[in-house]
């Protein structure tokens, strides 16, 4: 067999990638190449730009390689799938992450792999990728490492000197469903060294000597693939919560799951994979921004304990609370306006600055959201003050229904 290309290469290792979410580059430390080096975090330096799913597209983003001694059922990369294989060497991510940067293609590297050799092995490789970038080329970009949960505590040390975020994926949101699909991964290893990283991070923060060497500045992330065990929403918003307040993560990154024929078992789909992705974005965004708790958020699930898919979260939780509604918007706590079906952060804190001032109408409101129709069931201003809500049907907006496309036309 011929051996690859380059660019060979980053074909296949790049398509391979696109199943790793993980991958904003927000919360890192400032840093810029006006005193040496290149590249930069701040300003004019990570560009975030989103694919229209919501992922990031900023970074370079493949994998050291798709070989892997794992055969975890719902991953394209699986030790049994029948899908070509590639592997980089560390010099040679390093060179594809330079020559794309300086063609102003790319404003940081996002690197994960699958598991070659030895965990060790593998966890090594991708810290030197890191550690050549800082030392041998000053790189001062953005660097996201998938970190491997087996591999030695020092590697994994060595890997957050030089990355500006470290992330360990939990794989799936249950311990059953994990030994279920993945049984050579142990949840306790996983979230152990999860914990470790949350310790050593901890203990960087605490180091008040701006000498001392950095650690994972931008912190820990991590993945959930969905849909592929029987998880329901709940499940997944409460096991969220938990990963949050026990390891102090940025961000829970959610990976729909859908059944590659020629690459993995085909596991059962109940619900259309890239909605309820969504939704789960939406839920968690309510627990990080809107100070919803979790289980605020789990209430609004259904009798089968998933989301429903035809609203976002907040509106099914208001339509479950219709009688804390509606509500006056020149009286109401922010806690309280932030539950408002189509008020963001934003909208919630101009209007608390204004009210200050004047009572607020109708039309304010109207000048710091979208829709204001969309609103006028929910709230009471200065000159509106909308009928009871009761068990009005006409609170969310109709579902956007995409016109089925002719086969022949």
């Amino acid at each position: 067999m011929a051996a690859l290309d380059v660019q060979q290469k980053l074909a296949i290792l790049a398509d391979a990638a696109k199943y790793d979410a993980s991958c904003a580059s927000s919360g890192s430390a400032k840093r810029n190449s006006v005193r040496g080096g290149i590249g930069s975090t701040e300003g004019s330096g990570i560009c975030h730009a989103y694919a229209p799913d919501g992922r990031c597209i900023s970074l370079l983003k493949i994998l050291l390689t798709n070989y892997c001694t794992f055969d975890c059922h719902f991953c394209i990369n699986r030790r049994s799938s029948n899908v070509r294989r590639a592997r980089f060497t560390a010099q040679e991510v390093v060179d594809l992450t330079l020559n794309f940067y300086k063609r102003n293609y790319i404003e940081g590297l996002f690197l994960s792999s699958g598991i070659i050799r030895s965990s060790d092995y593998t966890m090594e490789q991708l810290a030197l990728v890191a550690k050549t970038l800082r030392t041998v080329h000053g790189f001062k970009g953005y660097i996201h490492l998938k970190t491997i949960p087996d591999a030695a505590p020092e590697l994994i040390d060595e890997a957050g000197r030089w990355a500006d975020r470290l992330s360990i994926n939990v794989e799936l949101p249950t311990i059953e469903g994990l030994g279920q699909l993945a049984p050579e991964k142990d949840a306790g290893r996983i979230r152990g060294s999860m914990d470790q990283l949350k310790t050593r991070i901890a203990e960087r923060k605490a180091e008040r000597s701006r000498k001392a060497p950095s650690f994972a500045p931008a912190g820990q992330s991590t993945q959930m693939i969905i849909g592929a065990d029987d998880a329901t929403d709940s499940t997944i918003v409460g096991q969220a919560a938990q990963l949050y307040r026990g390891f102090g993560l940025r961000r829970v990154y959610y990976s729909a799951f859908s059944p590659i024929p020629s690459a993995s078992p085909v596991l059962p789909l109940k619900r259309p994979p890239l909605m309820r992705e969504h939704r789960l974005y939406q839920a968690d965004w309510l627990m990080r921004f809107y100070d919803f708790s979790a289980g605020e958020v789990q209430s609004a699930a259904g009798a089968d304990g998933n989301l429903p898919l035809e609203h976002d979260p907040k509106t099914a939780w208001a339509l479950k609370n219709r009688a804390s509604f509606p509500l006056d918007i020149n009286r109401a706590p922010r806690e309280l306006l932030l539950r408002v079906p189509g008020l963001g952060v934003r909208a919630v804190n101009a209007i608390v600055r204004i009210r200050r001032q004047r009572r607020l109408r109708l039309d304010d409101i109207g000048r710091l959201t979208r829709s204001v129709e969309r609103l006028r069931p929910w709230i009471i201003a200065e000159d509106w003050r909308p009928t009871l809500i009761g068990d009005r049907d006409d609170l969310t907006p109709p579902p956007v229904r995409a016109p089925q496309l002719e086969l022949f036309g």
